[in-house]
Formats: structure tokens, sequence, C-alpha cells
């Protein structure tokens, strides 16, 4: 008997063979028989299937981050209070500040002279019959009076652009832009207007607001200015005819294209000859996937920024970060995911590295257990059980995940981590059952034991030897009776 043939043969008391080991020893077997009868191993044949399951697995990668696209663009147009949150955040940033306060400071004093207005005080003086000396010292100070004027003039509208106030009318413009998003995208906004080859923001809002704060400190000439719609250029008119496109269609696709992506990858995996290893390529192929679109979204930025002036290229940059903000958070989410999948799926595959860490990990868990009974009704039944209590463990979390409102890359992690620790503790629980002795060979007839001994757990009896001839004296014929 070889030890191909017999699995029990030379294990020791307490050993126990897992799956991969008995699946392990069956190949083997299967190949000593074919080796046997002289033919080789049979070849596996071509499989469609498999062909398959890569190509849908590979668009499934593709349309990845066509997918997380629609989705963010979406969701930026649908939901008004999401779509504030995102844009808040820009009035705040120092680059989007200065070129407010520029260009408000530059639209005050385009209908306010201080120059002019000087000049003409000082002529007024001279007309009253102020002495000419001082009525010309008074006109060396004009120029120092129209700076200081303008200073302040930039000082009162730079705490504007920073003070609650103009936060909290910011955000209502942004809500009243949001209102109109559809609108724009359609070519119907009256806010947003193209104007040549230029798409243009109306300020008259923040003008009006700009005046009543500097009236408040004393400045009474703003009155001078009228009612005026001064605009800044925010984009190409033909980038704007490409995001309406652009908006049409990833707006179509939004609710259908994610549930497509999820489809190719779980019947990708479905129809794989090796199911494992077609999961950790899902997982790595979306994490490619959005690298490759984190990729694409500094090249967009990158653009985007050279297509300004250089004085707007600041404001521009900080404003596109914090638009794409919740693009980049779903992006790595997807990234974290598809690196945990990956390693879920090498980890319970057949390679030799994953079966050692199983095996260590197995072996650290059951020495936490100690030298307690695994024969209890706890360990019996979650023996009986385990294949369940493992598929509901991971089952759980992926709920956890999908219910989640603002899944992340450290929440992915964290459940994770309890999965993980749940799988710890089941398997604790379980423990090794101890092991049950293998049926002996049935003896030769007429062969029996030595009395008061038992073979030895784990281990084969050897065949009792064939029955020796008796004695000569015992096996003599009686008297009077020939031998045959």
């Amino acid at each position: 008997m070889t030890q191909l043939e017999s699995s029990e043969v030379g294990a020791g008391p307490g050993a126990v063979t897992s799956a991969d080991e008995r699946a392990e020893l069956a190949r083997l077997r299967r190949e000593v028989e074919a080796l046997r009868a002289g033919r080789p191993p049979s070849r596996t044949p071509f499989r469609w299937r498999s062909l398959f399951a890569v190509v849908l697995i590979v668009l499934g990668c593709v349309l990845a981050p066509l997918a997380g696209v629609a989705v963010w663009t979406n969701n930026q147009v649908s939901n008004t209070d999401r779509f504030v949150r995102s844009v808040s955040p820009l009035v705040h940033d120092p680059d989007v500040q200065s070129a407010l306060t520029n260009r408000l400071t530059s639209t005050v004093f385009q209908y306010v002279d201080v120059q002019q207005i000087a000049d003409e005080a000082v002529k007024a003086l001279g007309d009253q019959g102020v002495p000419p000396q001082v009525v010309q010292r008074l006109d060396t100070l004009t120029p120092t009076l129209t700076s200081a004027v303008t200073g302040f003039v930039r000082d009162k509208i730079a705490e504007l652009v920073a003070s609650p106030a103009f936060a909290s009318a910011w955000n209502q413009a942004i809500r009243s832009v949001h209102k109109t998003a559809d609108a724009v995208l359609s070519g119907d906004s009256k806010t947003i207007v193209v104007r040549g080859d230029a798409v243009l923001l109306d300020l008259a809002p923040f003008i009006d607001l700009a005046k009543q704060r500097l009236s408040a400190a004393g400045l009474t000439a703003v009155s001078l200015v009228p009612e005026v719609h001064p605009t800044v250029e925010i984009a190409k008119a033909d980038t704007l005819v490409r995001a309406q496109s652009a908006y049409s269609a990833l707006n179509t696709v939004a609710g259908v294209l994610p549930w497509i992506v999820l489809l190719f990858f779980a019947v990708g995996v479905y129809l794989a000859r090796n199911r494992l290893r077609a999961l950790v390529g899902v997982g790595l192929g979306l994490g490619l996937a959005m690298v490759v679109l984190a990729a694409g979204l500094l090249v967009a930025r990158s653009l985007l920024v050279n297509a300004v002036p250089p004085a707007a290229a600041p404001a521009t940059a900080s404003g596109f970060d914090i638009v794409v903000t919740y693009l980049r958070l779903g992006l790595r989410t997807l990234l974290v995911l598809g690196l945990v999948l990956a390693l879920a799926g090498f980890l319970a595959g057949p390679s030799e590295t994953a079966v050692r860490i199983r095996h260590g990990a197995a072996a650290r868990l059951h020495a936490i257990r100690g030298g307690r009974s695994a024969d209890g009704p706890v360990p019996t039944w979650v023996r009986r059980h385990i294949r369940g209590l493992r598929i509901g463990a991971v089952a759980l979390a992926v709920l956890t995940f999908v219910f989640l409102t603002q899944p992340s890359g450290a929440a992915i992690l964290v459940i994770t981590a309890v999965l993980l620790v749940v799988l710890a503790v089941i398997e604790v629980l379980a423990g090794t059952a101890a092991p049950t002795p293998p049926p002996s060979t049935v003896p030769s007839e007429g062969a029996e034991l030595s009395a008061g001994t038992a073979p030895t757990p784990g281990t084969v009896p050897s065949p009792a030897p064939p029955p020796q001839a008796e004695s000569t004296e015992s096996s003599a014929p009686p008297a009077g009776v020939s031998a045959p």
C-alpha cells in the first residue's frame, strides 16, 4: 500500500487533513492511476466560457470610470444640497476670495473716479477764496488721497468677501444657480449667458451687497454706482456645448451603467474556471481603472488651468479641486474596494502562499483556544454550520457597505477588519474535532490480535501471519489410520 493510496498511513495521532490537502491528494491519485494505465494525464480542453468571462471582466473595468463619472454628474445636478456642499467651500478659498475682491473693487472704481472727485473738491476750494498756496498743496495730495481711498475700498470689500454675510449670499446664489442648472445645460438660462465665445456669470447681486457695506462704512460716493451687471468668464462657449452633450449622455446612463458594470463583474466571475482568480482580476482591474480616472482628472485640471489667464489660474485650480471633491472620494473608495476584493480572492485561493497563510492563522487561532475540549455542543454546532456562518458574515459585511449613506475607503477597511474578527471568532469556537480512528484492515480468517492490546489510533494494523503447521505430534494421524 502506497502513501497516495491511503491518506491515513503515517498520520500521527491528532493529524487532520484539510480540504486543500484532500483535493491535492485526489489529484495526485488520478495522475498516478493514469501513469499506471500507460496513458498521459488528460489535457484540459479549451473553454469558451473562460474567454467570455475574461471579456466581461475587461469590459466592466473599462466602463467602471465612466459609470463613476456618470453617477457623480447626476448626483451633482439632481441633489441641490449636495451641490451646495460641493461648491460652498469655494468662497473660503484664498485664491477665489482674492479674485472676487479684485473684480468687485475694479467695478466700484469704474463708476467712482476718486481722482476726479478730489480734483473737483480742490478746485471748489479755490473758487471759495482759499489761498492759492493752500490749493496748490492740496492739489499735490490728491494722488495720495486717491490711493488711500482705493486701499480703503479694497480692504472693506476684502472684509466683505471673507464675512459670513457674503458666504450666505454665495450659498444663496449657488442654490439659485443649481435650480437653473438644467436650463444652463439646455441653453435656456438667463443667469449664465453666452457672449461671443465665452460663458459669463452675472455678479450684480454681489455688487449690490458691496454698495451696502461701503455705504454703511461712510463711503457714500458708492451711491454713484448705477445698477450694473458685471460678469466673470467661467468657460468657453464650445466647452459649454460639449458639457451640454456630455451631461445629456451621462444623465441618461447614470441609472443603468453602474448596474451593467456590476452585472459584467458578477457573470464574469461566475463563468470563470477559477472563480477566485477571476475575483482577484476584478479587484485589480477595478483598482487600475480608478487610478486611470484619477490621472484623467489631473490632465483635465491642467488643461483647464492652462486655458485661463495666468492671474485666474490659482482660483481656477482651487475651484476645480473643490468641485470634484466627491468624485475623488468616490474613486478612492472604489480603489480600496478593489484592493480588498483582490486580497480576499488571493487569500482564499489554492496557491501555496495562500494555503500557508491560512494554515498559520488557523494554528494561531487554535492555540488561542488552548486545550479546551472541542467536542462540546457549541463547537459541534459551529462546525456543523461553519460554512453557513461564514457566508452569513460575508453577506452581512456586504449589506453594511451597500447601505452606507456615504461609503469611504476608511469605512471599507473598518468593515473588513470587523469581518476578519468575526471569522476568527467562528474559527475559535469551532475548534478542531478529535480525529476519528480509521477503520482497521479486516484480518485474515483465523488471525487474532494479541489479547489485551488495541491498534494505535491513526495506524493500520499489520495483517496476521498465516497459520503455521501444527507440531508433528499433534498432526500425526491416529493409529490404524493410514496417511492419505
